[in-house]
């Protein structure tokens, strides 16, 4: 596994493919990063499924009831960046307002530069995106894989 340099800033997710290590970004989205570890400390995020998963360009989950419809009830204000979405990103899901992010987040699985300052840029894989590679694709997905379990790398032991 990735040499974790921040713990505090680190999320560990066990997908059903294998370990997958984001090495999160608050220098760039300081109140997603605080949320997104809050929910991944309550376990929220826990057997979530991949519900859309475009080959070429991304994974997404997030959403409790698996189809997209839902988060977690707590909007959050946008904080977009001119980091790029290159692969092995993260960034949050949105509906058209701008500060409509929740608890939905997507992987990119190549470079998609045309999201670049519309989507809020938290993270970036460090380790496993050979296991993010291999989560079913769909829209919706047949069968989807799921985070087995998601944790801040400082809680565990």
């Amino acid at each position: 596994m990735a040499d974790i340099k921040d713990p505090e800033n680190t999320l560990i997710l066990e997908i059903d493919h294998g370990p997958v290590v984001i090495a999160m970004r608050p220098d760039l989205a300081p109140n997603h990063c605080a949320r997104i570890k809050e929910l991944a400390r309550e376990g929220f995020y826990d057997g979530l499924l991949f519900h859309r998963v475009i080959d070429g360009f991304m994974a997404q989950t997030g959403c409790p009831q698996g189809t997209g419809m839902s988060g977690s009830g707590q909007n959050i204000e946008a904080e977009f960046s001119a980091e790029p979405h290159v692969r092995g990103t993260c960034a949050m899901a949105r509906a058209q307002p701008p500060n409509s992010a929740d608890s939905q987040f997507f992987i990119c699985f190549a470079d998609s530069t045309w999201l670049n300052g519309q989507y809020t840029v938290w993270g970036q894989v460090i380790d496993g995106m050979d296991n993010v590679d291999k989560i079913k694709r769909g829209e919706p997905v047949s069968d989807p894989d799921r985070i087995v379990s998601m944790k801040v790398a400082a809680d565990v032991a």
